[in-house]
């Protein structure tokens, strides 16, 4: 039986200034964390590719809640202005469609998992 997620993610890709991926992840971090706490996001992802570029999938209620979310000012200018200077070159955002989602939650100070969404 297929389990629908969140209608709508995003991917966005990078590669990096060398010496500056530490830089970027601590950033991408801060700026993840504010969005989810604050702004609605349903939580996100980042990934280094075999291919030397860094990924990351963004998941939120609707392409509203993200167009609103992204309407305010930066949750952390400080942080987006690190991750735009740890950035050498970025692919244009792709928008993804959930259609079935057995995504699983590793568990977090000893919680338990988090199952996929229904």
């Amino acid at each position: 039986m297929k389990q629908r997620g969140p209608g709508f993610a995003v991917l966005y890709r990078w590669r990096l200034h060398e010496g500056k991926e530490q830089q970027f992840i601590q950033a991408w971090s801060r700026v993840s964390e504010r969005l989810l706490a604050e702004r609605g996001s349903l939580g996100s992802r980042l990934h280094r590719g075999a291919d030397g570029w860094w990924y990351s999938y963004a998941q939120w209620p609707s392409a509203e809640a993200r167009e609103q979310a992204f309407a305010q000012a930066s949750v952390d200018p400080g942080a987006t202005r690190q991750m735009r200077e740890a950035v050498a070159e970025s692919l244009p955002e792709l928008v993804l469609e959930a259609i079935s989602d057995y995504m699983v939650l590793p568990p977090k100070n000893g919680t338990s998992q988090e199952t996929p969404s229904k």
